[in-house]
């Protein structure tokens, strides 16, 4: 693939195709995983097959992926970045409640600092909403609040995930940011707008549930298009959104070192202009 990596600032270069820790945690991302030692492939398998990228959050589990993955890869390789989340919290039923209050952001980022054994963190999104419940609330008051933890030292750079454009543009006006997060993928296509935007900004744009998460993406056209370039659906579609735009990074998640392969395939796989017409139609 051309332009394997996007670089955000001076200090921060990442592999447009990353790795999604989420399906380390047990089922429903909670508690631990079935094969903890499998776990732990993956994330150095994803580290052997050059990903710089990996995203993760201390929710996950809660405390579980994190844990695995300073087990995994502790002390860390020059050049690799992890990209975590703060704003939610897991209740003891694995339910996910928005967590936005200043004082307790601040101790998601000690939390994430203590279990991924760093003292500083690269990248921390603030995830505005508990899981797809994006709404149009203010987000000032958090994003000021991680935003002084950066002056502190605490991170290197800031990210949004699960926002809207008027709330991507609240933020912008308070400190940078060099991700987004929004769930997009080739069948759902609500936040092109904000695809385009990170585009003329240099900012990565990474599509969570790329494959459609908890709800697979089913797709007679991506099946087709898939059958006839000799690769799964699945590729495909990260195919698509790596060409989507330039800015554009994916971070599918898995906990098989075989499925990781097979994603990871997908950042070679170069769509003819006509399947990206068909692909295209699908959300159109």
């Amino acid at each position: 693939m051309t332009n394997s990596t996007i670089t955000l600032a001076d200090d921060l270069t990442i592999t447009r195709m990353g790795y999604g820790a989420m399906q380390l945690a047990g089922p429903g991302v909670f508690g631990p995983p079935k094969d903890r030692d499998q776990a732990i492939a993956v994330l150095r398998e994803a580290v052997d097959l050059g990903i710089t990228h990996i995203d993760t959050s201390d929710f996950y589990g809660p405390t579980v992926v994190n844990e695995i993955i300073k087990e995994a890869l502790h002390p860390y390789p020059e050049g690799l970045h992890l990209v975590t989340k703060v704003g939610a919290r897991r209740g003891d039923d694995a339910s996910w409640n928005v967590a936005l209050d200043p004082d307790d952001l601040k101790a998601q980022v000690h939390e994430n600092l203590e279990h991924l054994g760093l003292d500083v963190l690269d990248v921390v999104n603030l995830r505005t909403a508990a899981r797809e419940e994006i709404n149009e609330d203010s987000i000032a008051e958090p994003y000021a609040a991680l935003a002084e933890l950066q002056q502190q030292g605490l991170i290197k750079h800031l990210g949004l995930s699960a926002v809207t454009m008027t709330q991507l543009r609240e933020a912008a006006a308070i400190a940078p940011f060099v991700t987004v997060q929004n769930l997009y993928n080739v069948v759902n296509r609500a936040d092109d707008d904000i695809v385009d935007y990170c585009a003329e900004h240099n900012i990565a744009f990474a599509s969570f549930f790329p494959l459609g998460g908890f709800s697979p993406l089913q797709s007679e056209t991506l099946a087709k298009v898939a059958a006839r370039l000799d690769a799964t659906p699945q590729q495909v579609a990260l195919a698509w959104l790596l060409q989507r735009s330039a800015t554009s990074v994916v971070i599918p998640g898995t906990s098989s070192v075989e499925h990781l392969r097979e994603n990871v395939a997908a950042r070679d796989l170069v769509l003819p202009a006509d399947a990206v017409a068909e692909l295209d139609a699908i959300g159109a």
